[in-house]
C-alpha cells in the first residue's frame, strides 16, 4: 500500500491510500477517517459507497462527516465507485464504465476482466482495513444514489456482516428504472432473471425476518431523478410487506447533491453509532 497523503482532522487522521487490487485487476484509490480513540480501542467502521462520476474523494471533502464520525468514535472507509486506469473498459456515458461499477460483478465482456466492485467491497477491502489498520470486526455500510443501491444489497446480501445500513437518495429497484436497466444490460448481459440478484426490492422481498437490520434512507422530495430513477418507495412497500425495520424519511426541499447528504450525515452517523456500539 501506497500512502498519497494525510491531514489530521479533529484530533483523528484523514487519509488516502493507493494499493494493487487482486479482485479488479489494476490499482484502486480509497480514502480512510481514523478517528481519535483511546489505547487499544479499535474503532468500528463505517463503509460508505458514492454514487455516480464519484470516487472515493467526494464524501471525504464534502459530507462534513469527520467531526461527528471522530466524536462517536467511528472509523469511516470511502472506496472509489468502480476499477480505474487504462486498461479498464470504459464507456462515453457517465451511467456506465468508470465511475459507475453499481458494486456488482460483471459476467459480460468487455466488463469482466475488472468490474467486480460486490467482491471487492465485500470481501478484498475489508481484509485490507483489517490487515492494515486498529479497527473492530463491526462494521455498517451507507451510500448515495448508486452507492445506495451498493449499500443495500451489500447488506441484504450479507446476512450477518453490517450492524445497520442507510441511504441518501438509493437506485432501490434498478431492474425497473433506466439507470439500472442500461449498467445491468451491459454488464450481466440481457437474462434479467440474473438482473434480479442485484436489485434491493427484489432481494428484500426473498428476505428472512431473522436478517433483517435496522435501516435508514433519507429522500429529497425536490430531487431531479426521484420519480425516474430513485422510486424509494417501491422498497418502503417491500419492507412494510415484510416487516422490515426500514424508515423512509421525505425531506423537503432537498435535491440529490452533497449538499443534501451533508444536511443529514450527522443522523445517519447516529443511527448507526446505536447498533455499532449497541
Amino acid at each position: 500500500m501506497e500512502l498519497l497523503e494525510e491531514h489530521r482532522c479533529f484530533e483523528g487522521r484523514q487519509q488516502r491510500w493507493r494499493h494493487d487490487s487482486t479482485t479488479l485487476n489494476c490499482a484502486m484509490t480509497f480514502s480512510i477517517f481514523l478517528p481519535p480513540t483511546a489505547e487499544n480501542v479499535k474503532p468500528p467502521v463505517l463503509y460508505w459507497l458514492s454514487g455516480l462520476t464519484c470516487n472515493d474523494e467526494n464524501f471525504t471533502t464534502k459530507a462534513g462527516a469527520q467531526r461527528v464520525a471522530a466524536e462517536l468514535g467511528i472509523a469511516l472507509v470511502m472506496p472509489d465507485t468502480s476499477p480505474r486506469g487504462d486498461d479498464v473498459a470504459d464507456d462515453a456515458g457517465y451511467d456506465l464504465g468508470k465511475g459507475a461499477g453499481f458494486y456488482l460483478n460483471a459476467t459480460q465482456q468487455p466488463w469482466a476482466n475488472h468490474y467486480r466492485m460486490y467482491n471487492y467491497i465485500r470481501d478484498e477491502l475489508p481484509a485490507l482495513v483489517k490487515a492494515q489498520f486498529e479497527v473492530s470486526d463491526r462494521a455498517a455500510i451507507s451510500g448515495h444514489s448508486m452507492g445506495g443501491h451498493g449499500a443495500l444489497i451489500m447488506a441484504l446480501k450479507n446476512p450477518g456482516t453490517f450492524t445497520s445500513v442507510s441511504a441518501f437518495a438509493p437506485i432501490v429497484n434498478p431492474t425497473h428504472v433506466p439507470w439500472g436497466q442500461k449498467a445491468f444490460s451491459n454488464y450481466l448481459g440481457n437474462d434479467e432473471t440474473t438482473w434480479q440478484e442485484w436489485d434491493s426490492c427484489a432481494l428484500m422481498q426473498a428476505s428472512h425476518a431473522e436478517d433483517a437490520i435496522p435501516t435508514l434512507i433519507d429522500q429529497g422530495d425536490a430531487d431531479q431523478f426521484l420519480a425516474n430513477q430513485l422510486q424509494p418507495a417501491v422498497l418502503a412497500e417491500v419492507a412494510r410487506q415484510k416487516s422490515w425495520p426500514l424508515t423512509l424519511r421525505i425531506q423537503e426541499g432537498h435535491d440529490h447533491s452533497y449538499y443534501f447528504i451533508a444536511s443529514y450525515i450527522e443522523d445517519h452517523l447516529r443511527f448507526h453509532a446505536e447498533h455499532l456500539f449497541g
